[in-house]
């Protein structure tokens, strides 16, 4: 199961009722963070979750209104004594621009891993998920980031009998684990094909892309920034490299994804709501997105 809380909605500046966007996810006792705006610390107390299991920041791009929280959650970390080393990816430039925020939180407790992304797509293996960052089309370089947890074949008992498997290994063939007695016996041989997964894919700051159609493709849950619901504000979604509710709509129809939510808002938006009946038109299972909303994607 993968617990998804969309900590806050909105762009270019935080409101008095809507933080900036950042995106954290929980999996196996371990937190992701997806962009950290101002506020996203006030954010996550408000949800009710907790800072210390944070050992992935992800950052989509280094435009303030993605980063600038990062010194103030850096040193609430370290002031809750942490230990643990936490890991940083982001696009190129991830170094020397966390070494510039630093300069107001110099002295941490924990060692800090910079991971740049290199290309226009790279993938992470890393606490039983798949993380994989794609380019988008923003006017700075900017990346999407689809999360994936696989889910293995059923064990299958008479398989396992059949090919004289000892039960006392039967658990560890199932977690993926290969055990050699006298002779190699692998997870293949007692599970079946592998079962569909939990795929999320995020994406924010860009111009609809091919590669958040093919990366967000099937996503159980694909976040994707809305900046304009106004159809009036089409040119200026293209002039600044930013979407509208309808396009966000086209790429989820697009993807076959299970549902989409709306996220970044221009300040000026305010009901986000008004619009969603004509993006509904295009995509049924769409959602306006809003502060700490939630959802728990399990398994099928």
């Amino acid at each position: 199961m993968l617990d998804v809380c969309l900590l806050g909605s909105g762009g270019m500046m935080p409101l008095p009722y809507r933080w900036l966007t950042a995106l954290m996810t929980r999996f196996n006792g371990s937190s992701l963070l997806i962009d950290c705006g101002e506020g996203t610390q006030i954010a996550i107390k408000e949800k009710g979750w907790s800072f210390k299991p944070i050992d992935v920041i992800c950052f989509t791009h280094y435009h303030g209104d993605h980063i600038s929280g990062l010194p103030g959650l850096l040193l609430t970390m370290g002031n809750a004594d942490r230990r643990e080393p936490l890991t940083l990816i982001g696009p190129k430039g991830l170094e020397r621009v966390v070494n510039s925020l630093r300069v107001i939180a110099p002295e941490l407790p924990f060692p800090i891993k910079c991971v740049e992304i290199e290309g226009a797509s790279q993938t992470f293996e890393m606490n039983g998920y798949r993380l994989k960052a794609f380019k988008v089309n923003h006017n700075v370089l900017c990346y999407g980031y689809t999360l994936e947890i696989d889910r293995a074949g059923k064990f299958d008992v008479e398989r396992a009998k059949e090919q004289g498997v000892p039960q006392k290994y039967w658990s560890r063939l199932q977690k993926g684990e290969s055990v050699e007695d006298g002779k190699l016996m692998t997870p293949d041989m007692v599970l079946g094909p592998p079962r569909k997964g939990i795929k999320l894919t995020y994406t924010t700051d860009t111009r609809p892309t091919d590669s958040i159609r093919e990366n967000a493709k099937g996503s159980d849950l694909f976040i994707c920034e809305g900046m304009y619901g106004e159809k009036e504000k089409a040119a200026k979604a293209v002039e600044y490299k930013h979407m509208t509710f309808y396009e966000a709509a086209n790429l989820a129809k697009d993807a076959e994804v299970n549902e989409l939510w709306l996220t970044h808002y221009s300040p000026s938006l305010t009901r986000p709501e008004e619009y969603m009946d004509e993006v509904r038109k295009i995509f049924p299972d769409a959602k306006p997105g809003k502060d700490k909303m939630s959802v728990e994607l399990a398994f099928e």
